[in-house]
């Protein structure tokens, strides 16, 4: 009997080969086709193909054409402050004296915020063609503070690239809850000179204007460059 059930039960095991070796198992048909599905990419529509030649094309056209360099990080006695994505920059500078004669002198400077209006059409032909010549007369704002010890005196000023011009003068006021207010301090023309005396002497003046120009110009592309290398990035994924 137990013969029986050994020739028996081999039998049965034959048969269940050969029926395996002529038809594959499910398991090995799910992961064939598991494996095949990975190795398909996901397809992408054409209007993100045409986004992506866009992307690289202008990209492209910054790094071989019009690169952006290496933003110096001083300028004369000034120390550069900047940080990638924000839309300003910061100087710093310190004048040694003794005691309360030292000074700090801060200037913060915005990108491009403005141009100056072109000339009318009744101008003359000349200055029209020069206008043209030049292209746009760009604006930068600039607030500058000079510390001397517990005494701030702060001044607003607007930056042409070969131009410095002073607008508005603030002297510091320690206010009741033991905060600052800027107090506006209104100038005639002899004392606007005076001013502008003061800030050539702590170099800010139309260098400094036209190197922050150059500064932005070239802030202004590294930061393009950064958002469309950013955006080619996300349309890849």
């Amino acid at each position: 009997m137990a013969r029986a059930l050994l020739r028996r039960a081999l039998s049965l095991s034959a048969a269940a080969a050969a029926a395996a070796a002529a038809h594959p198992t499910p398991r090995f048909t799910a992961a064939f086709a598991s494996s095949a599905s990975s190795a398909v990419a996901p397809l992408r529509s054409p209007l993100d193909e045409r986004l992506r030649r866009l992307l690289r094309s202008e990209i492209s056209y910054i790094a071989e054409r019009r690169p952006p360099y290496p933003p110096p990080s001083s300028f004369k006695s000034f120390a550069v402050e900047d940080r990638p994505g924000e839309q300003w920059v910061r100087l710093r500078a310190a004048r040694a004296g003794a005691g309360a004669g030292a000074e700090e002198v801060k200037v913060e400077a915005t990108m491009f915020d403005g141009a100056a209006e072109p000339p009318p059409e009744d101008a003359p032909l000349f200055q029209r063609v020069e206008s043209l010549e030049r292209g746009p007369r760009l604006h930068l704002s600039l607030i500058v503070e000079v510390t001397r010890g517990d005494r701030v005196l702060g001044f607003i000023c607007s930056a042409w690239p070969d131009e410095l011009a002073v607008g508005h003068v603030l002297t510091l006021r320690e206010s009741g809850s033991g905060g600052r207010d800027f107090v506006y301090v209104k100038l005639d023309s002899a004392e606007r000179e005076a001013v502008i005396k003061f800030l050539k002497e702590r170099e800010v003046d139309e260098e400094l204007a036209g190197f922050l120009h150059e500064y932005m110009a070239n802030k202004e592309k590294m930061e393009l460059f950064r958002w469309l290398k950013t955006v080619e990035s996300f349309v890849d994924k």
